[in-house]
């Protein structure tokens, strides 16, 4: 072998090594002053295991008409407080934390068997929890992206919905995609894992602009919601969670399947949103056969927290006009 072979050989040798043993060389401290979710819990708080995932959720009324509640990226059960009641008042309400949010169990992947935190997973955990709790039927109300999960489990088992309620929801196809599927592999090996919770752990920190952007008035964002929203990052593995959430498995892109959508669906949305664009709501009003599609004044992507009452009024205007 000639010197400049070998010189090539030693150098791709090294760089090699470097990219294996690197990550694993960057000090990641552990999260401190973090606790289990049940020491976070709220008095009216429960928790149900549900295809080894324990779930957090807060349940309230009774009636024959169930409401299952999801919330959007970032957010937690917290988000719903300001119409629980009133959904609560039409029949049993059911509002739970999705896997990497909230007070639900945080799995890692030394202990798992699949990946908790793809959209498959939640497709399947949202069944489980509703066999759980004896649900057969239930109008899903979904807001951001759990607007997304609601749609694909409606795709999925269409006759366990009786409706969809989606609040400014986040069903793709809106900016493309946003990181390289070929790269998927390569943010799962133990390296990136490794050194993950770093890229993630500003949110903490950007966190707080997220939140007062979701609001059309950000004079309305009080210091209470800040602790609620903030309270789930006290929980151990909250920032490892995350990251596995970012590059979970994919999902086939929901946009090209809202046309096979069987379910009645109501999309209501803030007109001044600034997370996702009011068109992008007129947009896949028009892709969802029969859909309806309301756009309420001076409110923002979280209208159930900013905006309770026109969109309790106008939810429940499409209800009661349903056969």
């Amino acid at each position: 072998m000639k010197r400049w072979q070998k010189t090539i050989l030693i150098s791709i040798t090294v760089l090699a090594l470097l990219a294996c043993i690197g990550p694993f060389l960057v000090p990641v401290p552990p999260l401190e002053g973090t606790v289990t979710e049940s020491e976070l819990a709220d008095p009216d708080s429960k928790f149900i295991e549900v295809d080894d995932v324990t779930i957090h959720y807060k349940e309230q009324g009774s009636g024959e008409t169930t409401f299952i509640l999801l919330h959007g990226f970032g957010a937690s059960v917290f988000s719903w407080r300001e119409v629980m009641d009133d959904f609560a008042a039409r029949g049993r309400v059911i509002a739970y934390d999705r896997p990497a949010f909230g007070l639900t169990e945080r799995p890692m992947p030394e202990t798992w068997t699949a990946n908790p935190y793809g959209m498959d997973a939640n497709i399947e955990l949202l069944r489980g929890l509703m066999d759980s709790l004896k649900v057969e039927k239930a109008i899903l109300v979904g807001n951001s992206a759990g607007g997304a999960v609601s749609v694909a489990f409606a795709l999925r088992y269409p006759e366990r919905v009786e409706s969809l309620i989606l609040v400014d929801p986040g069903l793709g196809g809106g900016r493309g995609r946003e990181f390289p599927t070929w790269a998927l592999p390569l943010m799962r090996s133990p390296q990136m894992r490794h050194v993950g919770p770093l890229l993630v752990r500003d949110i903490a920190v950007d966190g707080d602009e997220t939140i007062l952007r979701a609001w059309s008035d950000a004079s309305k964002v009080t210091a209470e919601i800040f602790d609620g929203y903030h309270k789930p990052l006290q929980a151990h593995n909250w920032d490892r969670a995350l990251y596995e959430l970012t590059f979970a498995p994919p999902y086939p892109e929901l946009r090209p399947l809202l046309p096979n959508l069987k379910t009645r669906a109501f999309i209501i949305g803030g007109q001044d949103d600034r997370l996702i664009r009011a068109w992008y709501f007129e947009a896949i009003a028009l892709e969802i056969p029969g859909a309806q599609l309301v756009l309420l004044p001076r409110c923002g992507h979280v209208p159930h927290e900013e905006c309770p009452d026109a969109l309790l009024t106008n939810v429940f205007q499409f209800l009661d006009s349903l056969p």
